[in-house]
């Protein structure tokens, strides 16, 4: 895979988060509870949604594929990342790091796709509802949403195909939690300018065009919501978008501080602290920002949780 010459890298080491033995596992401990609770929050989503045939309409089923995304995401670095804590080595094998990059990456393309695809369906929801429910059928936000998983994929495989032919020949260190491109990079034993400035136009590009659409479509939702012309229609309205801000504001602020431009120089504190924040943390409080704002989707947690009950004292 990696043509470097006879002292080629067969293994990376992951620093993760460099502290003391009990500060690892205090930490491994707070992680691991935010990875249950993740799994959980998204699962929960999951199951409403194919639970309740109420909330078999194209908003949900796109919420339903967010969360199981969500789900799919964390575990590309989570589960490696509680294991460095509890490791003495903390090491990645060359192949096992370029494929969490592929897999990290390519998932996070599906997200920045999805979203946009979220904010289209309000935008008809809202802007077109006459002709919401024969445009947006679930058998197009099928469609769509395949589409968004396919394409995201066919993303990142010819640039790192390019990172893994490049010369690794020691140092091995990467102090980070996750096979980042920035620190990959600078592992290389020759400067590659050229591939630095492709994956940060290629990020440029993803991140650009999808928020652009976002913004487009809401721009056309507030024009809308402020002709509505009673307090309970634009209440309503509101709350059907705002929780879908919210996420894509915590999403893509986190995004253009790391991958807008090529070796922004960012400390490796940082770097971590950001990367954190959409790889763990935005996973956690998506169930509760979608859940907690979404009369329909509270009552279909409530029937889970009652059913939950019943099937446990039976």
């Amino acid at each position: 895979m990696n043509a470097s010459g006879a002292n080629m890298v067969t293994e990376f080491i992951l620093l993760s988060f460099s502290c003391s033995r009990e500060i690892q596992v205090l930490l491994f401990m707070l992680f691991l509870v935010s990875y249950i609770l993740t799994l959980l929050g998204n699962g929960a989503i999951i199951c409403a949604v194919k639970l309740d045939p109420k909330l078999h309409t194209p908003m949900y089923l796109l919420l339903a594929n967010f969360s199981f995304l969500e789900i799919c995401y964390i575990n590309t670095t989570v589960p490696n990342m509680l294991g460095n804590f509890l490791s003495k080595t903390k090491t990645i094998s060359f192949t096992a790091c370029f494929l969490q990059f592929y897999f990290f990456f390519s998932l996070g393309t599906s997200e920045t796709f999805l979203l946009p695809l979220m904010a289209f369906d309000r935008y008809l929801a809202i802007c077109r509802p006459l002709h919401y429910p024969t445009i947006m059928s679930n058998r197009l936000c099928t469609i769509l949403v395949s589409l968004c998983w396919v394409t995201a994929f066919l993303c990142f495989p010819v640039p790192i195909y390019f990172i893994t032919q490049l010369p690794f020949c020691g140092p091995n260190i990467i102090d980070h939690f996750v096979c980042d491109p920035g620190p990959l990079l600078a592992l290389s034993c020759v400067p590659a300018p050229g591939i630095e400035l492709s994956c940060s136009l290629l990020s440029s590009v993803i991140i650009f065009f999808t928020l652009f659409f976002i913004l487009a479509s809401y721009t056309l939702v507030l024009r809308a919501v402020f002709r509505v012309p009673s307090a309970a229609g634009r209440r309503k309205a509101f709350s059907t978008c705002g929780s879908h801000l919210v996420v894509v504001s915590l999403f893509y602020a986190t995004l253009m501080v790391m991958y807008i431009s090529p070796n922004s120089g960012n400390p490796a504190g940082t770097q971590k602290v950001v990367t954190l924040i959409y790889s763990s943390v935005t996973p956690l409080v998506n169930p509760l920002i979608y859940s907690l704002r979404n009369k329909d989707m509270k009552a279909a947690l409530r029937k889970i949780k009652i059913l939950t009950k019943i099937s446990q004292n039976s």
